[in-house]
């Protein structure tokens, strides 16, 4: 099984992939299994698995990986074929959000997107890295900080944005070299969130 998190950005594969009983048998097929065996695992009739498995199986979601004599039949055994998937973010995401609202550095539902198409674009470029057999490098720079009054959120957004214009432009080098996108947002801490490390 690949290991990696795969993204589902198709709405019928997610769909496929989000009823109780699917989520189910995904986790359980992190290990090869066959419908003999997830049927007496799970207590449900064979045939609704077998039912479940060819859905998900056409679905791309898991593959037949050997088969095996029992009982005096052959037994076909499935296995997932990534260990995690991640639904694409921007299928729930409401279609054309206007422009003003997309240029609004201090929208909520501007961060909100634009964590989404992070989550996207990461996923996919991992996959495609993965499937390279190299390495995706990226980074990530978490801080907590505390505002007194809301005006200081737009002097720390300021100041934060003059700082990125600078460090950008001492790595604006033409040519063959890789372009990175660097997002710095800004959320109310979460009250059950741990602060985060600063390396």
């Amino acid at each position: 099984m690949d290991e990696t998190l795969a993204m589902l950005d198709d709405a019928s594969t997610a769909r496929v992939a989000l009823s109780p009983l699917r989520r189910e048998l995904l986790a359980r097929l992190r290990e090869p299994a066959s419908a003999a065996g997830l049927a007496e695992a799970l207590g449900v009739p064979r045939q609704k698995i077998g039912y479940h498995l060819r859905v998900l199986e056409k679905a791309g979601l898991i593959g037949a990986v050997s088969t095996r004599k029992r009982r005096g039949f052959t037994e076909t055994l499935f296995e997932a074929r990534s260990g995690a998937w991640l639904i694409d973010p921007m299928l729930l995401a409401p279609a054309g959000a206007d422009a003003a609202g997309k240029q609004d550095r201090f929208a909520a539902a501007h961060l909100v997107r634009t964590a989404a198409g992070i989550v996207r674009d990461v996923s996919r470029m991992q996959e495609a890295a993965a499937d390279e057999g190299s390495r995706l490098l990226t980074f990530t720079v978490e801080a907590d900080v505390a505002f007194a009054r809301p005006s200081d959120i737009e002097c720390f957004a300021a100041r934060v944005a003059d700082a990125l214009a600078a460090i950008a432009a001492d790595f604006a080098s033409p040519g063959e070299a890789r372009r990175y996108r660097v997002t710095i947002a800004g959320h109310p801490a979460a009250a059950t969130r741990e602060p985060p490390a600063i390396n």
